[in-house]
């Protein structure tokens, strides 16, 4: 079933959506600062790709804690109402619940990214 998910999602916004985190995680990582967060980029998009049948594990301490406010500052919060909504708005049909489920997993890793691996 799974491989359905990944398949459907690949074709209905997958593609572009991996893609866009892949070209932006080379940007960041161009300079020495933004490599951390060139990471956590290709983080997204590993799971923006195929987010079917894998699991986010977190597993942080105090370091992670703290780039993870600061990541919320700047980037996560917009990032995570935005799955949010992607969300909701594809939960409306039964049919598209299992996409939403894979949104609010992408928006709770898009909240807090650093300490947080995918499996």
């Amino acid at each position: 079933m799974s491989t359905i998910g990944n398949i459907l999602w690949f074709l209905f916004g997958g593609l572009i959506g991996g893609l866009a985190w892949v070209l932006a995680g080379c940007l960041w990582c161009i300079t020495i600062i933004g490599i951390p967060v060139g990471l956590q980029c290709f983080k997204f998009a590993s799971l923006a790709f195929f987010p079917f049948g894998k699991e986010v594990v977190y597993g942080g301490g105090g370091f992670s804690f703290l780039v993870n406010l600061i990541w919320i500052i700047f980037f996560g919060l917009e990032m995570a109402i935005g799955y949010c909504i992607l969300g909701c708005l594809w939960c409306i049909t039964i049919l598209g619940i299992p996409i939403g489920k894979q949104c609010f997993k992408m928006a709770k890793l898009s909240l807090m990214p650093f300490g947080a691996s995918v499996v």
